[in-house]
C-alpha cells in the first residue's frame, strides 16, 4: 500500500513507532495517537483508568506533552447497563485530569463487545522528538514499570489471581508514564518507546531492527510483578505471548541458562507498560536514582546497547 507523503510528517507510517508527529511550524509539532481495547479487569472504573493511561503513554514515549483527548467507546447497550459505560468514562476522565489533559469529545457506537480508549493529541518541539531509533553503543536500557500484566490478566480470567495480586497489577497498569517522562527530560535520551502489546522483546526488536546496534538484555534484572513464576509453570500464558515470541524469534539469541518463566515474561504482551529508555551509562545511573526517589520505584537498568550484534536481541 502506498501512503501519501508530506514533508511536515516527521514521524509516520514509514517505520513502526509509538505515535505520528506532524510539524505545524519550526518550533511546534503535534503528536497524534489512538488506542482502545476490550476490558482486562472486572472493575469498569479501573478499566477506564487503564485504557486512558495506555493511550496517553504513546505521547510520553515520544517526549511530548499530551493536551487533549477524545473518547472512543463501543458499547453493547442492549445487554449491558449504561451505568457500566458511565463508570468506564469516569475512570478515563480521572486519568486525563491527572495528566492535565482536556477531554474534547468522543464517539460511541453500538457493538456486541465492550471497548474503550482514547485518541490523544500532544505537542512537542520538532527538534526534541524521541523515536524508538537512535540507541548508541554503550547506552544503558531503563525499563520503568514491572512486567507480567499479560500473564496476570490471564490468571484473573481463570479466577486464580488473589485480590492483592489483582490490585497490584491494576495499579501498575493505571499508573501514568508522566513522571518517568518528566524525569527523563533532563537527560540526553537517545531512543525511547513504551512496552505494550508486542512485549518487551517485540518493542526492543523495533528499536534495533535494520540498525547498526543490538541489545543485551539481562533477564534476571527485569522488574517483575509478583506471582509470575507459578502461573508460567502452570502454562497459564496469553495467546499473544506465543505470537510475540514466534514473530521475533529470528532476531533473538536466548542463552539456554535463562529460566523458562523469564523467557515467557520477555514476550508477554503488556497493557499500559513502562517506558524503555536508551541513554548513556552515566546518565542512566543518575536518572535511575532520581526515579527511585521521585515516584518511579520499579524502574531498573535491564541491559545495554552494543555494536557487535547489530539488529539482534541477546538475552542472558
Amino acid at each position: 500500500m502506498e501512503f501519501p507523503e508530506d514533508p511536515n510528517l516527521l514521524v509516520g507510517l514509514g517505520r513502526p513507532d509509538d505515535a505520528g508527529v506532524y510539524k505545524l511550524r519550526d518550533d511546534l509539532a503535534i503528536i497524534q495517537t489512538v488506542d482502545f481495547f476490550t476490558p482486562i479487569v472486572d472493575d469498569p472504573y479501573v478499566f477506564g483508568q487503564i485504557a486512558a493511561a495506555n493511550a496517553l503513554s504513546d505521547v510520553y514515549a515520544m517526549g511530548g506533552q499530551p493536551l487533549c483527548a477524545m473518547n472512543i467507546a463501543c458499547f453493547p447497550s442492549k445487554t449491558m447497563d449504561i451505568a457500566v459505560l458511565h463508570e468506564i468514562l469516569r475512570g478515563g476522565l480521572s486519568k486525563m485530569r491527572e495528566a492535565g489533559v482536556v477531554l474534547a469529545g468522543g464517539h460511541t457506537v453500538e457493538d456486541l463487545e465492550l471497548k474503550y480508549g482514547l485518541s490523544v493529541t500532544g505537542v512537542i518541539h520538532p527538534e526534541e522528538i524521541l523515536t524508538n531509533l537512535g540507541a548508541r553503543p554503550g547506552d544503558r536500557l531503563i525499563l520503568t514499570k514491572p512486567l507480567g500484566t499479560g500473564i496476570l490478566t490471564t490468571a484473573v480470567k481463570a479466577g486464580l489471581l488473589d485480590a492483592d495480586g489483582s490490585a497490584r497489577m491494576s495499579a501498575v497498569m493505571a499508573t501514568l508514564n508522566r513522571r518517568a517522562a518528566e524525569l527523563m527530560e533532563s537527560c540526553d535520551v537517545h531512543a525511547c518507546t513504551d512496552v505494550t502489546g508486542f512485549g518487551l522483546i517485540g518493542h526492543a526488536a523495533e528499536m534495533v531492527e535494520d540498525s547498526p546496534v543490538g541489545f543485551i538484555i539481562r533477564a534476571r534484572a527485569l522488574p517483575l510483578l509478583p506471582g509470575l513464576q507459578g502461573f508460567c509453570e502452570m502454562g497459564l500464558l496469553p495467546a499473544g505471548l506465543y505470537r510475540n515470541r514466534d514473530f521475533r524469534a529470528p532476531m533473538v539469541d536466548m542463552d539456554p541458562s535463562v529460566p523458562a518463566p523469564l523467557q515467557d515474561v520477555l514476550a508477554d504482551p503488556q497493557t499500559s507498560g513502562g517506558l524503555l529508555i536508551a541513554l548513556a551509562e552515566g546518565e542512566a545511573e543518575t536518572l535511575l536514582e532520581r526515579m527511585h526517589r521521585e515516584g518511579v520505584p520499579d524502574a531498573a537498568i535491564i541491559g545495554e546497547v552494543v555494536a557487535d550484534a547489530p539488529g539482534r536481541i541477546v538475552v542472558r
